[in-house]
């Protein structure tokens, strides 16, 4: 595997800020400066800016196309020559906000161009469903651009990719600059060609890949220096060619809690074929080992931690049944990770949950925060071969792997990094200490006026079932359109059973049925609908309400559980009452939910006793407690485990980077 050593991702990516994190008082310190930022009022600040922007309309509005062309090739060219001031920013701003209406016909409001000065300061703006992201990331891409270093916008997926390169395409030509999109499948010389583009729309997957195909490329080539003796000495032999990136200058992130939170410490990895038939063989007699094994003598389950432990007697009995298969098995430490493998992929890697079963018989994993499928990934350490050795589907070799990098990482590396999202105060800490982002939450176009409901809590899931299909059907009957949240492929299609056996009609979309996700995502406020949807697909799509829906409440969102940070709650329900509409949102939940039973186990076990099977609700203080807790203990698990892994990367790159890229 090649690391990278920490000197040669600073050159690759010109920026400094990507250091270990602190540790002890200058851990306490940079946590004490973040508080200190936290309370600068930035918010005000740039409204009273994005004021002056809207002050300098009627200047750039009485101009006619040809000299507002003119005037846009000087700002570049002011740009270009590194003149920038807080003046020339808001004549930039409101030069570009003039071209947005005329190109698109969309008006840029107040709040929207504070967001977009936010952006530009290199922090987390904060902007709630519906409130016109998209648009105001151009003002700050357009200033990027102009600066000639490059801005790649970076979303969830292809479609969003090269939907908003279009969409906004005719705003960044009108002045003088180029936008490109990169999809999956592009070739090289397209994708060159792409990140040549002033701005340039991509996903994160697809950046980091290219970033490590790059890296592949220089191969053992360390710094700017060497790297430009070898392109002198041995030109196109040097590697320097292949490059496809130009460089990481700045990066706008669209919902930049899902990627740089949530997705934080997933790894990229480049990886090959490394065929091994015996390995093979050894996932599957792993899972018929641990089919043999006692749950309550030979292992224990963590369900907090998702972990499996053999115990002393389940060591033992292990080595018992392995006892005539020698090779790989002779050896127990192997042997014990094999079938800990295999018992992890039992008990916590549910079917149509964390993955499904394609049309060729493989396993693909499920997005949980977003409910997509990944197609392009496995997990890691055999745990792949492990489930799908438990499906009885055919197992392929574990992959050689040439070079890898978390997306915490990756995007530690731009020189400037901001991004947008509906969901950022509950994380500001963490985006403080991970990448020095601080957090600006922008107000609102118009009032918001969601009716956020609260909590039915009931004891079992069946009560629960019962309960979400009549609040339902109540509803539809009102003519309101509803969009029920479920955090799995296997809760959405449940309840779909459920509405079909009630007679209701109703769309699913989930990482099976997602061909038509933006479609049916903006079909989801017209009169009478009912969409079942796994977490946040259909995220980056606006649900807009259909004639006469307003008056009838608006939009109703109904989770079906609480998710294990509050923030993707406060996302989903965020669907509904966007643009001052009306709209009410409500979470329905059991004290059989994954959340309390792993988070919570002593309280949730307590009230489960207590309340028995009984079908009507048991809300109250107490039982919501149960949730806040749970939800408030997954959280700083959630946000220890990413800490850990920058530090792990840190420790690799200072004790195995002295040797350059290892093979």
């Amino acid at each position: 595997m090649v690391r990278i050593p920490s000197t040669t991702w600073r050159t690759l990516a010109q920026r400094t800020p990507d250091k270990p994190l602190p540790r002890g008082v200058d851990a306490a310190w940079d946590a004490a400066v973040g508080i200190a930022k936290a309370f600068v009022p930035r918010r005000m600040r740039f409204l009273r800016r994005a004021d002056r922007v809207l002050a300098l309309e009627k200047e750039y509005r009485d101009r006619g196309s040809g000299r507002l062309r003119e005037a846009a090739a000087e700002m570049r060219d002011r740009y270009r020559r590194g003149g920038d001031t807080d003046e020339i920013l808001e004549h930039a701003f409101a030069l570009v906000r003039e071209v947005a209406r005329r190109e698109t016909g969309m008006s840029i409001f107040r709040v929207q161009v504070a967001g977009a000065l936010a952006l530009e300061a290199g922090c987390i703006a904060e902007m709630a469903t519906g409130e016109g992201k998209t648009l105001a990331a151009t003002l700050p891409a357009t200033i990027e651009g102009w600066r000639g270093k490059g801005c790649h916008i970076v979303t969830h997926n292809d479609y969003l990719a090269t939907r908003d390169a279009d969409w906004m395409g005719s705003i960044y030509r009108f002045c003088g600059l180029r936008v490109a999109a990169i999809e999956q499948g592009m070739q090289s010389p397209d994708r060159r060609e792409a990140y040549q583009a002033d701005i340039t729309y991509c996903t994160n997957k697809e950046v980091t890949a290219d970033f490590l195909r790059d890296r592949l490329s220089l191969g053992r080539l360390q710094g700017l220096p060497s790297v430009l003796m070898a392109k002198i000495a041995e030109g196109a032999g040097s590697g320097t060619d292949r490059l496809v990136q130009r460089g990481l200058h700045f990066a706008i992130v669209d919902e930049a809690d899902s990627i740089l939170i949530d997705e934080a410490v997933t790894p990229l990895i480049i990886s090959g074929e490394a065929p091994n038939p015996e390995q093979v063989e050894a996932f599957r007699q792993a899972t018929c080992l641990a089919a043999q094994l006692d749950p309550a003598r030979d292992f224990r389950v963590n369900q907090r931690y998702r972990e499996v432990d053999l115990t002393p007697a389940g060591k033992d009995r292990l080595e018992e049944l392995a006892d005539d298969l020698g090779g790989v098995w002779a050896g127990a430490r192997r042997r014990e990770e094999l079938v800990t493998q295999a018992l992890t992929a039992r008990e916590f890697y549910l079917r149509d949950k964390q993955y499904i079963i394609d049309e060729e018989e493989k396993v693909v994993i499920v997005d949980e925060f977003t409910g997509r499928l990944m197609p392009d990934r496995e997990w890691r350490d055999g745990l792949h071969q492990a489930v799908s050795a438990k499906e009885l589907v055919e197992v392929q070799s574990p992959k050689d792997t040439y070079a890898r990098v978390s997306f915490q990482r990756f995007f530690r590396l731009y020189r400037k990094l901001a991004g947008m999202t509906g969901t950022a105060a509950e994380a500001w800490r963490e985006f403080w200490q991970i990448y020095h982002a601080p957090v600006v939450t922008i107000p609102t176009n118009r009032p918001c006026i969601r009716q956020v409901l609260p909590d039915r809590v009931y004891a079992t899931q069946g009560a629960k079932w019962k309960a979400i299909v009549k609040e339902i059907r109540r509803l539809h009957e009102t003519g309101r359109p509803i969009l029920v949240g479920t955090r799995s492929v296997r809760a959405s299609e449940h309840l779909s059973r459920l509405l079909t056996d009630a007679g209701l009609d109703h769309q699913v979309l989930n990482a099976v049925r997602h061909r038509e996700e933006a479609q049916v995502t903006a079909a989801a406020g017209q009169p009478g609908k009912i969409t079942v949807a796994t977490n946040m697909a259909g995220r980056g799509t606006d649900i807009k309400l259909g004639a006469g829906v307003a008056d009838l409440g608006g939009l109703h969102v109904l989770a079906t559980e609480r998710h294990e940070a509050g923030r993707i709650d406060r996302q989903l329900f965020g669907r509904s009452a966007r643009q001052g509409d009306r709209g009410s949102a409500q979470a329905v939940v059991s004290l059989q939910d994954e959340l309390v039973r792993r988070h919570a186990p002593h309280l949730s076990a307590s009230l489960r006793k207590r309340y028995g099977r009984t079908e009507r609700e048991v809300g109250g203080p107490v039982s919501r407690h149960a949730f806040n807790a749970a939800q408030r203990r997954a959280e700083h698990l959630s946000l220890a485990q990413r800490k850990g892994v920058l530090r792990a990367d840190d420790w690799l790159d200072e004790y195995l980077g002295f040797a350059g890229a290892e093979q």
